[in-house]
């Protein structure tokens, strides 16, 4: 009975923290697949690191990427510019 107590109380844990729902929404959504995944392990894991809170240095990375895009555009701005007053002299 001290096991079936032990394990309640996980589940119920495991609910509170949102677990549960959690891993019935990916499995239902693998059940829903038209084409099953040859792996239902990397369809889990996906599915479950795609809703996980984005790590900060991800976040980070992200945003100088972001950062390089624009400055890559106005280099590519200014060089085109360049090209056109070479073109003049």
């Amino acid at each position: 009975q001290a096991a079936d107590s032990k394990r309640e109380q996980f589940r119920q844990y495991l609910e509170k923290s949102g677990v549960l729902d959690m891993l019935t929404k990916v499995l239902v959504a693998l059940y829903e697949e038209p084409e099953k995944p040859d792996s239902a392990l990397d369809f889990l894991k996906h599915h479950l690191g795609a809703s996980a809170p984005e790590n900060p240095e991800i976040k980070a990375l992200r945003l100088e990427v972001a950062e390089m895009k624009e400055k890559y555009e106005a280099v590519l701005e200014e060089n085109k510019k360049l090209k056109t007053k070479v073109k003049v002299y």
